[in-house]
């Protein structure tokens, strides 16, 4: 059976097609600030995005994503706990059916409406393919959204929804710079964690950015708008499409602030 987020497909299924859900490194975390460790070691991020390697945004039925060209290093990211240049693929969003769910990672217990993954290959392997597999594979950026003012830049993204409403659906999406989605503070939690959908591969560095970005209510009920049903199905609106926390095991949170 295919994965979702249906009671009858959703992530408490999941270990049942892909044992590694139970497994040392999975993501997301509850990150509890006051059992983090400052690592004086850890450098700021330096993120350099073009917004000419914006290619498409589509409508996978589990989210919608935005993807970059990816075969040269135009869009990268370096320092931060990462060593070596990691690639920009693409970027997506989890969400709640209200405004008190809906991000995958979680602050002492609370959760966000929502949180943007961007997500980063290590060029040290020659393609996505190869790094998704391996330990250092990718590095992933979260992102919280918190219920504020309106947000121009996601504004935009949010606009090219008419055109992927349903399951399958693609539009080409040029010249989007994805660092407008990034706060102003670069400040972030960091610990090796796993992708948050199958197949949950324990390849990722996860950087989370400590500040969140804002977003309005009117904004956010256009993602529920999106369908996770394609083009003559019953209509299936896209709603929490999240995994929730799992167990650290023993796992440190590093913090690259006091």
């Amino acid at each position: 059976m295919s994965w979702g987020y249906a009671a009858s497909n959703g992530p408490d299924k999941w270990v049942e097609n892909f044992p590694i859900a139970d497994g040392p490194r999975q993501s997301p975390i509850d990150i509890v600030p006051n059992t983090t460790s400052y690592d004086a070691g850890l450098k700021k991020l330096n993120v350099k995005y073009d917004p000419s390697t914006c290619l498409d945004i589509l409508n996978n039925g589990h989210s919608f994503q935005v993807s970059y060209v990816d075969d040269n290093d135009q869009s990268t990211l370096t320092n931060g706990p990462i060593e070596g240049t990691y690639r920009l693929k693409q970027f997506h969003f989890h969400w709640g059916g209200s405004d008190e769910r809906g991000s995958e990672h979680t602050v002492a217990g609370t959760k966000f409406p929502a949180e943007l993954h961007l997500v980063h290959w290590n060029t040290k392997y020659p393609s996505f393919g190869e790094a998704v597999g391996k330990s250092d594979g990718l590095a992933v950026v979260g992102v919280f959204l918190k219920i504020g003012a309106a947000n121009p830049s996601l504004q935009k993204v949010l606009d090219a929804f008419a055109d992927i409403k349903t399951k399958g659906t693609q539009s080409s999406f040029a010249g989007f710079d994805p660092t407008t989605l990034l706060p102003g503070c670069l400040d972030y939690w960091t610990y090796d964690g796993s992708l948050t959908t199958p197949p949950l591969l324990e390849s990722v560095t996860w950087i989370v950015c400590k500040d969140p970005i804002s977003v309005s209510p009117e904004q956010m009920s256009k993602f529920r708008g999106l369908l996770f049903s394609a083009q003559g199905e019953a209509e299936c609106c896209m709603v929490d499409n999240y995994r929730p926390p799992q167990p650290l095991k023993g796992r440190s949170v590093r913090a690259s602030f006091k």
